[in-house]
């Protein structure tokens, strides 16, 4: 399983040209979902992802994690994350998990996440959707479990 976060000012996500969901400050997460993730990997992703420091104390240090900002969290299905680009100039997906695997593991996340953080705005599992985000910094990392 792989989240690519980023700490956005705000982040929104529009569906057939109508804003489905957005956050103020926080982190728009990425998630891509692979063959052989569980439910396990999932908690053990979520975990990092609330407790990873990347926002600013009063030194201007990342020292402060996502529940202690008290920021959004904007988690998106994200397939092509789990491409397989090694080789050639088209992406393979054979490592992806099938559409059934990955809504359901992007389902548990968001409700594992729900129950854990105040601040949780989603995609649509599949759907064609349009992302906007300011990046805060710019800050971005790539996170696996």
């Amino acid at each position: 399983m792989k989240a690519l976060i980023q700490r956005v000012r705000s982040a929104s996500v529009d569906i057939a040209d109508k804003r489905h969901s957005t956050i103020g400050p926080g982190i728009l997460l990425l998630l891509g979902i692979e063959k052989n993730d569980t439910e396990a990997s999932a908690d053990k992703l979520l975990q990092k992802v609330l407790n990873y420091r990347i926002f600013a104390d009063n030194e201007g240090r990342m020292n402060l994690n996502l529940q202690q900002r008290q920021g959004g969290l904007l988690i998106v299905s994200q397939f092509t994350l789990v491409a397989d680009t090694a080789k050639g100039l088209r992406p393979g997906f054979s490592k992806g998990a099938s559409p059934e695997q990955g809504e359901a593991l992007y389902d548990y996340f968001v409700h594992q996440a729900q129950a854990q953080h105040p601040d949780i705005a989603t995609g649509s599992f599949g759907a064609d959707m349009q992302v906007s985000l300011i990046n805060d910094g710019p800050v971005t990392f790539l996170l696996e479990v």
